[in-house]
C-alpha cells in the first residue's frame, strides 16, 4: 500500500507541493522561452500534476532496493536510469500536450526558443524523480520507526496487562491461605464460629471471583467488599476487632483496582489486631484533594511485635499493582509511629463515567 495515496493528509500535502513545483517550472519557462505567463501555466500545471503520479512509482523501487541491503553504486545506476526514463516519457507526453494545445488554442510550436521548454522538462524531470526517491526513503524510515515504537508500546501494554493478571491471581490464594489458617485455629476453641466463618468465607469468595476480574471498580464497591472481609474476621476476633470508616462523598465514585484495600485491611488484622490481647480499632479514611485520591488505613500495633517479613506478600502486591496501573502517580506508603501503623494509598482520582 502506497503511504501517500492511501493517506488523505499526505496526499493533499503532496499535491500542494507539486502545485508549487509547477509554479516554479512555469516561471522558468516564461523566462527561458517566448511563452506568456498564461501559456506557461497552461503547459506546466497539467504536466506537473501528471508527473507527480509518475514519481510516486519510485516508492516501489525504494521498497525493492532498501538502503541497508543495496550497494550504493547499484543504487546510483538504478535511479539514474529510472529518472532518465521517467523524464524522457514526461518530455514525450509534454510534446503531445503541446500539439493538443496548438490544435485547440493556437499554442506556439516547441521550436526555436521554445525548444528550451523541452530541455527544462527533461532536466527538472530527472531532479524531481531523484527528489521523490529521497522523499520515499525518508518516509519509509519514518514509518518503520513509528511502527517499531508502536510495537514496543504494544509489548509494554501486553506485559503490564500480564503482570496485572498475575498480581490479581495472587490475591485469592494468599487470602484463602490466611483464612483457612484462621478457620483451623477456631475449630478447636470455637467450632460454631469456625462453621460460621466457613460460610461467610464461601460467600465472600463467590463475590470476589466476579469482582476481581474487573480492571477498575468504584471505591464504594471496594469498601463494601472490605466490610464483608472484616465481618469474616470478626467471627474469630469478636469484640477485639473494631472498625471505623470516614470516607468523603467525593471519593466514593473514584475508580481503583479491585481488591486493592483488602490486603491493607488484612495486614492491619494480621499484624495489628491479632497481636494485641485487647485488640483495637482499624480506621479507614479517604478523600480527594487536587485530583488525587488518598486512602489511609490505621491500626494499633504491639510495639514489641516484629513481623517475620516486612510488608508481606499482600502489601507488596498492592505496590506493584499501583505501579503497573498508574505508574509513578500511584503509590503505597507505610509508616509506624509508636503503637500505630499507617498505610497510605494514593492514586489519580478517576471518577466513574456517567
Amino acid at each position: 500500500m502506497h503511504p501517500i495515496l492511501f493517506q488523505r493528509e499526505r496526499f493533499l500535502f503532496y499535491l500542494s507541493a507539486w502545485l508549487v513545483v509547477a509554479t516554479i517550472i512555469a516561471a522558468l519557462a516564461e523566462r527561458s522561452t517566448e511563452l506568456t505567463w498564461g501559456e506557461a501555466f497552461l503547459m506546466t500545471i497539467p504536466m506537473s500534476l501528471l508527473y507527480a503520479f509518475v514519481c510516486l512509482t519510485s516508492f516501489y523501487l525504494c521498497r525493492a532496493y532498501p538502503l541497508s541491503r543495496t550497494a550504493y553504486p547499484r543504487l546510483f545506476v538504478i535511479y539514474l536510469a529510472a529518472s532518465a526514463l521517467s523524464s524522457s516519457l514526461w518530455v514525450m507526453t509534454a510534446r503531445g500536450w503541446a500539439v493538443a494545445l496548438r490544435a485547440g488554442t493556437g499554442f506556439p510550436e516547441l521550436t526555436g526558443p521554445n525548444e528550451n521548454l523541452v530541455h527544462l522538462f527533461f532536466l527538472n524531470g530527472i531532479l524531481l524523480f531523484l527528489l521523490s526517491v529521497f522523499m520515499h526513503y525518508l518516509m519509509i524510515a519514518v514509518d518503520e520507526s513509528l511502527e517499531r515504537e508502536k510495537q514496543a508500546l504494544q509489548q509494554s501494554v501486553f506485559a503490564r496487562e500480564a503482570e496485572l493478571r498475575a498480581l490479581r491471581a495472587q490475591i485469592h490464594p494468599h487470602f484463602l491461605f490466611n483464612s483457612l489458617n484462621s478457620i483451623s485455629a477456631l475449630t478447636t476453641v470455637n467450632p460454631a464460629g469456625a462453621r460460621e466463618m466457613s460460610l461467610r468465607l464461601a460467600n465472600f469468595l463467590r463475590k470476589t471471583l466476579k469482582f476481581g476480574s474487573a480492571e477498575k471498580v468504584p471505591l464504594a464497591e471496594e469498601l463494601a467488599l472490605t466490610e464483608d472481609y472484616l465481618a469474616i474476621e470478626k467471627t474469630r476476633f469478636g469484640e477485639r476487632l473494631r472498625f471505623e470508616q470516614s470516607i468523603d462523598e467525593s471519593a466514593l465514585n473514584c475508580l481503583i483496582p479491585p481488591l486493592i484495600l483488602q490486603p491493607l485491611v488484612e495486614n492491619a488484622v494480621t499484624h495489628g489486631i491479632a497481636q494485641l490481647p485487647d485488640g483495637g480499632t482499624i480506621r479507614l479514611s479517604g478523600n480527594v484533594n487536587r485530583g488525587t485520591l488518598r486512602i489511609t488505613v490505621e491500626n494499633p500495633v504491639d510495639p514489641d511485635y516484629v513481623p517475620s517479613k516486612k510488608g508481606g506478600v499482600g502489601m507488596e502486591n498492592v505496590k506493584r499493582r499501583l505501579a503497573a496501573t498508574h505508574g509513578s502517580a500511584g503509590s503505597l506508603h507505610c509508616s509506624r509511629s509508636g503503637q500505630t501503623f499507617v498505610a497510605e494509598l494514593t492514586a489519580p482520582a478517576e471518577v466513574v463515567p456517567r
